[in-house]
């Protein structure tokens, strides 16, 4: 059984791990290096508490994590941020991402936040479908912005405003 949780330092080696598959075998990121323990701690330290980072964990293992990143330095954009979830490979499938993404856009609408955006490859149906089940919506496509495995990819900018 699949326990959603607050993620804690111990976590950061294994949501490295599972950031590194999508950076090397997929387009879900357009990292193209694979990103260092040290990088992902120092990632998860600028989190603090106001941005949520949540982990998927079965067996004792963590299997996948999701986040709400600050989406901008400027100071305009203090209630915005933005998605990212990843689904270690071999778990994908198995409604792992359908369990943390709800999971931290909860988080997201108790800490305050108004507005949350996902960037996502136009290929990966399965993700914008998720998110559009979320209520999400695509709010515009960037054509042609990045080259991974040597194809340019289109974004879809997909949005959820928090109701209140």
């Amino acid at each position: 059984m699949v326990e959603i949780r607050k993620a804690h330092r111990k976590d950061i080696e294994a949501m490295a791990e599972i950031y590194n598959e999508a950076v090397l075998h997929t387009t879900a990121t357009f990292d193209t290096a694979p990103r260092s323990v040290a990088a992902q701690a120092s990632w998860f330290e600028e989190h603090g508490d106001r941005y949520p980072v949540l982990v998927a964990e079965e067996g004792g293992a963590v299997v996948g994590w999701a986040s709400l990143s600050r989406w901008s330095e400027r100071c305009a954009y203090t209630e915005t941020v933005e998605s990212s979830l990843y689904v270690r490979e071999g778990f994908q499938g198995r409604g792992i991402g359908k369990a943390l993404l709800p999971a931290v856009l909860d988080k997201g609408s108790e800490a305050g936040f108004h507005t949350v955006l996902a960037q996502i490859t136009e290929d990966n149906e399965k993700s914008i479908h998720l998110h559009e089940a979320l209520g999400f919506a695509v709010v515009g496509v960037m054509q042609e912005v990045g080259r991974k495995f040597g194809k340019l990819l289109n974004v879809a900018l997909m949005q959820k405003i928090y109701k209140r």
